[in-house]
């Protein structure tokens, strides 16, 4: 209803929702960068952020956004108003923590790789030795 105050002369007694509806991503396997405009009321004011993520949807994003929020600010959902949102391109990133992620070599280090025998044959319960799992 704040929203609808200020583009037509509604009062909440005098409105009625008529339907609410979520709207599903075409592609829900493919990841996106998305941007966050938002505006919050903290303890000493309201205040406008813009905030990036990368999510599989933008459902995703959005709760990213509140448990982001709620962690770093102490910000209740209720004080949170979401200006818009966009599916930003890999040029329009601006944060670092999202450009870590554009690079093309990115590859994720196993810090616990298991060695597997190679056969069933040699595969045993219990060993004599205790597991090596440096990977240097």
């Amino acid at each position: 209803w704040y929203f609808i105050k200020r583009i037509k002369r509604v009062k909440k007694a005098n409105g009625q929702i008529i339907a609410v509806n979520e709207i599903f991503e075409k592609n829900p396997t493919e990841i996106n960068n998305y941007g966050v405009w938002i505006r919050v009321l903290s303890r000493t004011g309201y205040y406008n952020m813009f905030k990036e993520y990368r999510d599989v949807t933008m459902n995703g994003a959005i709760d990213q956004l509140y448990q982001d929020l709620a962690a770093r600010h102490r910000l209740r959902s209720s004080s949170i108003q979401i200006i818009k949102t966009k599916v930003l391109a890999d040029d329009e990133c601006k944060r670092p923590n999202i450009l870590q992620f554009h690079v093309d070599n990115l590859a994720f280090p196993l810090p616990h790789k298991v060695c597997r025998p190679s056969e069933k044959k040699y595969r045993s319960t219990f060993k004599a030795s205790r597991p090596n799992m440096a990977l240097f």
